[in-house]
């Protein structure tokens, strides 16, 4: 029995808590997944899941051996990485999680670039609205929109985030332009679910205004709510890497451009310093090289000469 692998299998099934989305994940067949699971269990002599109908449950054993299992493959990874970084080569396997808004709009095309200047690695991307858990879920870097980055994590700051107030002009059309903060409050305005449902926060200098937004539409998710923007549904707030390009080829209005929202940092944030692979360290200059700068590269203010109410 190739034990890594087993310990890897077990690993999956416990925090997918399936034997299929086990093997989905892996490319391996549901009864290939549980030969690997029930040949650790006859090694170690304990049974680790308790299977059922509807779910897999970790027994007391099996959980403490999950964490065993997953400092295992983390030190084979390490182990794999150290050897990789001997010829200078940037091969092997890079998990990266990131919000779906951000993957689709910035990270999905910046990591195609990288994939084409080394061919020999492989990018994992989860694309997700939540904060994942870098260590049990094994990911190698997560890009996070925030000002408070974990602080159990290392990160580097790539870029900031600035966010625009949009609406669509047949929107404005029927409704009218806001001309102070204050006239968001008789608007539809497109809400985020998980955050800032209610209370949007606007800056003009030194001088800073809460507002009170409502209306009839909200989600979880930014892209959403962006392609509701576009088809005229209310004003929106939304990061500048979706809202510019619209912005720019007039299918949405940047509103109040005196007042900004706040603006947040773009994190990329890592589990340790300690043996970073080359594959991370070269995709994280990447980034950096590609995102910093005074401006990010989708902050053009040329984008939104013009195209203000």
């Amino acid at each position: 029995m190739d034990r890594l692998t087993a310990m890897q299998v077990f690993a999956e099934v416990a925090q997918l808590g399936s034997f299929t989305a086990a093997g989905d994940k892996l490319d391996m067949s549901r009864p290939m997944v549980t030969r690997y699971v029930e040949e650790l269990e006859q090694w170690l002599g304990v049974r680790l899941l308790q299977r059922s109908t509807r779910k897999v449950t970790l027994t007391d054993a099996g959980l403490a051996c999950l964490a065993r299992c997953r400092q295992m493959l983390e030190l084979a990874d390490e182990v794999r990485a150290d050897a990789g970084q001997r010829d200078g080569q940037v091969r092997g396997l890079l998990r990266v999680a990131a919000s779906t808004s951000f993957g689709l709009a910035v990270l999905g095309g910046a990591v195609a670039e990288f994939g084409e200047r080394h061919p020999q690695l492989r990018v994992d991307l989860q694309l997700g609205d939540r904060a994942v858990n870098l260590i049990e879920e094994r990911i190698d870097l997560a890009i996070r929109i925030t000002n408070e980055p974990d602080p159990g994590l290392v990160g580097r700051r790539l870029c900031d985030c600035r966010s625009l107030l949009v609406a669509a002009p047949s929107y404005l059309a029927r409704h009218g332009a806001p001309q102070s903060p204050e006239d968001l409050e008789r608007h539809r305005c497109l809400s985020y679910s998980n955050f800032g449902r209610s209370e949007w926060k606007l800056k003009r200098g030194g001088e800073e205004q809460k507002v009170r937004v409502s209306g009839n539409i909200s989600g979880n998710e930014a892209s959403a709510l962006l392609s509701a923007a576009v088809a005229g549904a209310g004003i929106a707030m939304q990061p500048s890497y979706l809202a510019a390009h619209h912005v720019s080829r007039g299918e949405l209005v940047a509103l109040l451009p005196e007042w900004q929202p706040t603006v947040l940092g773009i994190h990329a944030l890592y589990p340790s310093r300690r043996l970073l692979p080359l594959a991370l360290r070269s995709l994280l200059d990447f980034l950096v090289d590609r995102l910093g700068g005074p401006l990010p590269p989708w902050d053009i203010p040329s984008a939104l000469a013009g195209r203000t109410a």
